[in-house]
């Protein structure tokens, strides 16, 4: 008679059981086994199918007192996977159920030694409590608790209202507080970059004012040595016309030439006393 043949995906486990003893946990892959028989008794073979994937349990609604006496209903999301399938199915009857149970009064006790100033402010704490709490307790029924997070909290009608004008007040205050911090910021960068402009005023002028002086005194410098040189012109031609008075009466002669161009020139001559030119001037 044909085996009959059984697959085991990786996201699953199974457990092999004869007459209702389990002998081994298969892991994924395919796996035969025979078929009744038709005569005689052969033990009976049965394979559990486990899920080993890490899924969600929600713990709803739950209604809890605070240690400051505020009833609140908060809903818990925990996030799990089995990691040992004998234990999850021999340990206890329904692990999910187990854990939910678990979840629930591991919740409670948390939320009961808290203020609820305490779970509006620190949310975490009730994941850390629920966490340190359950986890070895699951862990003895084959179950690994990956997180668990606060997804709602409600609050009596009076109390939410109170905490929404709260939360909208804390939001203003920190509108206010940003903006007052712009504020100051925008001065601040406004009075170090007029500072910045002074600064860069100041070195500008004082470069000018020393471009300025060093101007002038280059100027005084070429005018200085620009009339001493044409005060050594000057005694240079004086030598030169004292050596040689030929030379200085052409320069004269030149000088009546060039005004003798021009039909405005008027030139006087001195005369002596008997109507001749005089030559010394008198």
């Amino acid at each position: 008679m044909a085996n009959r043949a059984l697959i085991i995906k990786d996201t699953h486990r199974g457990l092999l059981y004869e007459d209702g003893v389990l002998k081994k946990t298969l892991e994924a892959g395919r796996y035969e086994y025979p078929s009744p028989p038709l005569f005689g008794r052969r033990a009976e073979v049965e394979i559990v199918l486990v899920d080993v994937r890490e899924r969600e349990l929600t713990i709803k609604g739950q209604e809890i007192l605070t240690s400051d006496k505020v009833a609140i209903r908060v809903s818990i999301i925990v996030q799990f996977r089995v990691t040992d399938p004998r234990l999850a199915m021999h340990e206890v009857e329904k692990y999910e159920d187990r854990l939910y149970s678990d979840v629930q009064l591991a919740a409670r006790r948390s939320l009961a030694s808290m203020t609820l100033e305490e779970i509006l402010t620190n949310r975490n704490r009730l994941s850390e409590d629920i966490l340190s709490d359950v986890k070895e307790i699951a862990g003895r029924y084959g179950v690994a608790i990956v997180r668990a997070d606060v997804k709602d909290l409600v609050f009596p009608g009076n109390l939410q209202e109170i905490m929404n004008k709260v939360l909208a007040a804390e939001r203003m205050s920190q509108a206010q507080l940003v903006e007052a911090r712009t504020k100051a910021q925008t001065q601040q960068i406004e009075a170090q970059a007029k500072a910045e402009m002074k600064r860069i005023d100041a070195e500008a002028q004082a470069v000018a004012q020393r471009l300025q002086a060093q101007a002038d005194a280059e100027s005084l410098r070429i005018k200085g040595e620009t009339e001493i040189a044409a005060f050594r012109q000057s005694e240079q031609a004086a030598a030169a016309f004292a050596a040689n008075p030929a030379l200085l009466r052409l320069r004269e002669l030149e000088a009546l030439k060039d005004l003798a161009k021009a039909s405005n020139a008027r030139i006087y001559i001195g005369f002596d006393k008997y109507g001749l030119p005089r030559a010394d001037g008198e």
